[in-house]
């Protein structure tokens, strides 16, 4: 019993040394979590939590494979497909897109913003003075003012939280249950909180970081949207709203959130920017005015790569043209669709169909060399494709898809191809080119064309060990002459407008005042606007916003632009033929790999919201159709 008694006493005192020591254990301060605190005691914490913020800007495209940053989506519409490796194929065949398609319900980045805003103030004051906070809070509200026309533009109305929402543990959340601002409120508070930021916030100069012009930039575009959206949801799709406003802008605001945006763009014209016009040859100025980093006057904010500080990517590792790849693992992953190509004007301003056939369509029209099927058209196109015989890092990147024989017996050509690149016909002469096209092979164009925007011209930048720093540009001077033209042109100043549509034109090789108040029309601005701004994440929204993207992709197989086409070049053999033989010819075609026609449905203007947000907040109210 006395024995029974010790051990007793003993666990008794182990048991209270025991609590003792977790009791100190679970109060010490932990040394890997930085408290708020200390973040604010330490510039250079502060400068890599704006940084951060920065770099979490959402976007449906970019050079990255991170979330809300994917280039693959470039194959997902209708100026580009997948011939890449087949983890990606499913690209091509898109029944339809999903109600879940580009929602954005991010509060969570909501919240650290709010938080960051106030903090400024409540722990920063040590550290930083006046002006510095005035600056911070106002970069933190600009990456706000952004989050939230990223999410109105793909969800419509939604909760205006803009400061901590903090539970009382009181067992009662309802009082943080928000509901849904009104679309048109959500774009009344970007365009106040831009203008209360914009002689805030400094950084004149900078290109990584927001500055005056930035904010006028992005209330540019976020009130060009509220316009078109305000004018044409009305007209075209009057269904697509909710009782509340949550969905769906008066029409009768149309005039005056078009009037900001024409305002804004002249206020960033105005300002220290210019065009990019530092090289003679225009189709590489134009690949220049997107990619250039040194003495690039256009660029206004982008999303920087930094070789110096190891941050690079893999776009041009998976997207260089086949024949000029230099690792030989990756390459031809987006290929730009003859969609896109023909959608570029002759510099005659007559329409960029391609001729391949004679007039009366009984015979080819034969070319001397792949290039001259190409000639005379709008310099971007050269900016942004490489094409059939086009140059690129100082190569030719040839194309060949196969040879037309000629048939004297029965008078037609049979069409020869191969199972393999870079093989040479019975004559010693090409039969397919190192960079296709080819019908069936991964990572060779599909489509005739490769991509020349954003993939890098310099040496090594396609291999694994050197990869790429070529900036994801947010906004460039380009955009905003477009969205002066458009905005202006809606608002009937057809003379404003002819101003800033003729400059952009002007700058892609046609002559002084192309487009006159005759000739200037809604459709030539909205052709220019697809021209100068492919693959840099406008294509989708300016369909939405304009309320024909479930006209242009309506899941047909027989209306054009639901479908990637292709073109083909071929080398003629016709022995005695002077005037054909050895000349090319091309084939349009539907894109072998491509599969499904587009389908763009009515629900599909604004995104579905989770269920598991509208079951935990009965205030939030469904999007229509979902």
């Amino acid at each position: 019993m006395k024995n029974i008694s010790k051990y007793l006493a003993l666990c008794l005192v182990l048991t209270l040394s025991i609590t003792s020591c977790e009791k100190d254990y679970l109060e010490r301060e932990p040394t890997t979590i930085v408290t708020d605190e200390q973040l604010w005691e330490d510039p250079k914490l502060i400068v890599g939590l704006l940084a951060n913020y920065y770099n979490r800007l959402p976007t449906d495209m970019g050079l990255n494979d991170q979330a809300g940053s994917q280039w693959r989506n470039m194959a997902d519409y209708d100026d580009a497909m997948w011939s890449g490796s087949s983890n990606d194929e499913f690209r091509n065949n898109i029944v339809s897109y999903p109600a879940t398609r580009w929602r954005l319900y991010d509060y969570g980045f909501v919240r650290d913003l709010n938080l960051a805003i106030e903090n400024v103030d409540k722990f920063g004051s040590a550290t930083l003075n006046e002006a510095q906070r005035t600056q911070l809070k106002a970069e933190f509200r600009f990456i706000r003012a952004y989050l939230y026309f990223e999410m109105v533009k793909r969800m419509g109305g939604v909760p205006l939280i803009t400061t901590q929402l903090l539970y009382d543990f009181s067992g009662d959340p309802t009082y943080l249950q928000q509901p849904r601002a009104k679309e048109a409120e959500v774009y009344d508070f970007v365009a106040a909180e831009l203008d209360a930021i914009k002689n805030d916030i400094a950084n004149e100069g900078s290109t990584g970081r927001a500055n005056k012009y930035t904010c006028m930039a992005l209330k540019s575009r976020a009130m060009l949207y509220a316009g078109t959206i305000a004018k044409y949801n009305a007209l075209l799709t009057p269904n697509v709203v909710t009782p509340g406003g949550e969905v769906g802008i008066p029409a009768s605001r149309a005039a005056e959130y078009l009037q900001k945006s024409l305002d804004a763009s002249k206020e960033v014209i105005a300002g220290p920017y210019s065009l990019y016009k530092n090289n003679p040859n225009l189709g590489e100025n134009f690949y220049e005015a997107v990619v250039k980093k040194t003495n690039n006057p256009e660029v206004i904010f982008v999303r920087d790569f930094l070789s110096s500080k190891a941050k690079k990517h893999f776009f041009t590792y998976e997207n260089i043209a086949r024949g000029i790849r230099e690792d030989n693992l990756s390459s031809s992953s987006i290929v730009p669709s003859l969609n896109l190509v023909e959608n570029y004007e002759y510099l005659d301003g007559s329409p960029g169909i391609l001729r391949t056939r004679n007039a009366a369509n009984t015979d080819y029209i034969y070319y001397d060399n792949t290039t001259d099927i190409f000639a005379n058209k709008d310099a971007r196109l050269y900016g942004t494709v490489i094409y059939p015989g086009a140059p690129f890092r100082g190569l030719t990147v040839d194309m060949q898809a196969g040879v037309m024989r000629w048939d004297a017996g029965s008078g037609s050509y049979q069409t020869i191809e191969g199972p393999d690149l870079g093989t040479n016909y019975t004559d010693g002469k090409p039969l397919i080119a190192a960079s296709g096209p080819h019908r069936s092979i991964q990572e060779v164009s599909n489509t005739g064309f490769y991509l020349r925007k954003y993939v890098d011209a310099n040496g090594g930048a396609s291999t694994r060990g050197i990869q790429s720093d070529v900036w994801w540009v947010w906004f460039r001077l380009g955009e905003v002459y477009l969205n002066a033209a458009e905005a202006a042109f809606e608002l009937g100043l057809s003379n404003e407008a002819l101003t800033y549509a003729n400059a952009i034109r002007e700058r892609a090789g046609f002559p002084a005042n192309s487009l006159t108040t005759a000739t200037i029309t809604l459709d030539r601005i909205r052709n220019d606007r697809r021209n100068e701004l492919a693959f840099e994440d406008h294509r989708v929204w300016d369909l939405k916003r304009w309320r024909q993207a479930d006209k242009v992709w309506n899941g047909n197989a027989n209306n054009p632009s639901d479908v990637v086409y292709a073109l083909y070049p071929y080398r003629v053999v016709r022995p005695g033929d002077p005037a054909r033989d050895g000349k090319y010819v091309f084939v349009k075609m539907r894109a072998p790999k491509f599969g499904s026609p587009r389908f763009f449905q009515i629900f599909n203007y604004y995104s579905s919201i989770d269920q598991g947000v509208i079951n935990s907040n009965p205030k939030i109210v469904p999007n229509p159709f979902n």
